[in-house]
C-alpha cells in the first residue's frame, strides 16, 4: 500500500492506492455525491486534475478528462475537482 495525496476542490487528503476514491473521500469526511457505488449512475463524476486512477468497467458516461470516484482507485497522487462545493461531516478516525 502506498500512501498519496488527494486534492479535492483545493483541498489537500492523505490517501492510498487499494479503496476507490470515494471511500477515502468520506473517510476523510468529506461527503460527495453517489447513488450507486458501482458506476451507473454517474452521480459522483468528477473530473481528473492530475495524476492517474485505475477506473473499473462503468456503464455511466464519462466526458474525457472524467472519472467516477467510486470506481477510480488512484495509482499516484491526484488532483480532483468536483463541479461543486463538497461538503464535509465531522471527521472521523480514519487508517488509511
Amino acid at each position: 500500500m502506498s500512501r498519496i495525496t488527494i486534492t479535492v476542490n483545493g483541498q489537500t487528503l492523505v490517501g492510498n492506492t487499494h479503496q476507490p476514491l470515494l471511500e477515502q473521500l468520506e473517510q476523510a469526511g468529506l461527503q460527495p455525491e453517489f447513488q450507486c457505488r458501482n458506476g451507473v449512475c454517474g452521480a459522483c463524476r468528477c473530473k481528473l486534475q492530475k495524476g492517474a486512477v485505475v477506473q473499473e468497467d462503468a456503464m455511466a458516461y464519462l466526458a474525457a478528462g472524467e472519472i467516477l470516484t467510486c470506481s477510480s482507485t488512484p495509482s499516484q497522487d491526484v488532483d480532483v475537482e468536483f463541479d461543486y462545493q463538497v461538503s464535509f461531516v465531522a471527521r472521523k478516525a480514519a487508517n488509511l
